[in-house]
């Protein structure tokens, strides 16, 4: 079986150690733990690992966040997977930091990268894991907030943190949607 895992986050060093980049630095630690390398192909850079008999395309878009639809269709197509083979990952600043939220479905939330990939995809019918980040900020501050680094705090907590989403992930290929939401939603 394949899934499409997407880790939803901006290319460019600029954005690496942003708040709004967790989902690529989610998908890198898989990357990392399997020693796999990611290469630029269209509409992003992607590799290939194995658990346990299934294999996951990891895909960090090169569309930015507002275009990521482009590049989850793509991918989608090119490799035939089916969209309940998808799973997202994304930051959230209505959770606090550290909180792991796993739907099925979903709106959007005023995310831009979920709110491209509904439009492409025409539906909200895919599993995503929010990653809280917090809104600890002034009104009108959300953009700076998002595309800010972490706090020196947060920054210590993100390993054990970012290993915690990396088992979501790989539970969700292995025992389903279902059960992974029970293990991993809660605080």
């Amino acid at each position: 079986m394949k899934y499409l895992i997407v880790g939803l986050g901006n290319i460019g060093a600029e954005y690496a150690h942003t708040r709004h980049n967790i989902g690529f630095r989610v998908v890198d630690a898989l990357a990392e733990a399997k020693e796999a390398k990611f290469t630029s192909d269209r509409y992003g850079a992607v590799c290939e690992i194995k658990h346990k008999g299934r294999t996951l395309l990891l895909l960090k878009p090169s569309t930015y966040m507002n275009l990521s639809g482009n590049a989850v269709r793509y991918w989608l197509q090119k490799e035939g997977i089916e969209v309940e083979n998808m799973f997202v990952i994304v930051d959230d600043i209505a959770l606090p930091f550290g909180t792991i939220r796993i739907r099925k479905q979903g709106s959007d939330g005023g995310h831009n990268g979920l709110a491209h990939i509904n439009e492409i995809l025409t539906h909200n019918n895919y599993a995503r894991l929010r990653f809280g980040i917090g809104g600890d900020f002034p009104k009108g501050f959300q953009v700076d907030y998002v595309l800010g680094c972490w706090t020196a705090d947060q920054q210590r907590a993100l390993p054990e943190l970012i290993e915690q989403c990396g088992k979501a992930v790989l539970g969700f290929a292995t025992i389903g949607v279902d059960r992974t939401m029970n293990e991993f939603n809660k605080k």
